[in-house]
Parts: C-alpha cells; structure tokens; sequence
C-alpha cells in the first residue's frame, strides 16, 4: 500500500524507516498482479517505491513468495524473472541503478534477514552461489541470461551448458 501514499507522506516516512533501519520487501511479479486488480483506470502498479527507497538508502530486497498457487499461479522461484520484473516496474534504469540492481536479490536479503556474517562470496563462508552466462552485472540483466548452475554448500546442485546457436555459415561449413 505505501505506493499507493502520496509524496508527502511517503518521504516523511522514509526519513523515520532509515533512521529505525526498517526493512523492506517487494514482490514484483505478485505486487503487479495482486495489487490494483480491481481498480478502475488508473490502475495503481502495486510495487512499493523501491526506486525512493533505494536512493535514500533504506534497504529493500525482492523475492517470490508464490509459487504455483492460487494468490499468483505463475510463480517459479527464478529470481533472474523476479529482478527483471522488479526493475522495469520500479523504473531502475539509471546508469548507476544496474551495477547495485543485483543487491535486491542477494545482498539486501541477506541483510534483512541478519545472515550477512554467512553471506557472499569470502573465504570461511559457504559456497553458495549461481552462475549466470553473463561477462558482467548489466549483460546479465540485458540480456535475461540463463543460470548456468547453481552450489549450494560448495556442491553443485545443477549445471547446463550454455545455449549454442547454429546461423547458415556454421551449418554450410558443417556439410562440406
């Protein structure tokens, strides 16, 4: 609902959320198609004001909390279609919103929820982590790339190659 307040309100709030070090949470996909069904036009989009947040340093992370069932029947648990979601609706954009986009489905979770002394890739902590066919953060989300393989506890819990495509010159040279 604090999308739906108006501007007022709302930064007045946030100032007493970053001072508290309140958490947030959004779900993007199930935010968008929960909230504001019923609305007449305009419809309000249902995500909270992640972009404020984001800029006045109030942590905010994005899951699924559905997953095949009736409050949002396409949920999948893949976070690579969470954060896309999330940040086409919260408009994070800006050249400097994607080196940090990654932080709402790692970082600020962790944060949330008091694991950061367990969390992220150092020497001690536990291996958990996904692989994504990307050079880089902005490729990564750009592209929508696939995860490659994901190890949880230093273990591969699976693996893929990478997608290969054929054009008419690979195919030509392959039949001669």
């Amino acid at each position: 609902s604090f999308g739906s307040t108006n501007d007022a309100y709302a930064f007045r709030m946030m100032g007493l959320f970053r001072q508290s070090g309140m958490n947030f949470v959004a779900c993007p996909t199930e935010n968008l198609f929960l909230q504001g069904r019923q609305d007449t036009y305009p419809k309000r989009r249902g995500l909270t004001r992640v972009k404020e947040f984001v800029d006045n340093n109030i942590n905010i992370a994005f899951g699924q909390d559905s997953i095949v069932d009736l409050w949002y029947p396409a949920g999948s648990g893949n976070l690579m279609n969470i954060l896309d979601n999330g940040i086409h609706a919260a408009q994070l954009m800006r050249e400097e919103d994607f080196p940090r986009n990654f932080d709402l489905i790692t970082y600020n979770g962790a944060k949330l929820m008091q694991v950061e002394d367990i969390y992220g890739l150092e020497e001690g902590k536990p291996a958990n982590f996904i692989v994504l066919d990307a050079p880089n953060a902005f490729e990564a989300q750009r592209r929508r790339v696939e995860c490659l393989a994901s190890v949880r506890n230093g273990e591969y819990l699976f693996m893929k190659t990478p997608r290969t495509y054929d054009t008419e010159l690979d195919i030509a040279r392959k039949t001669k």
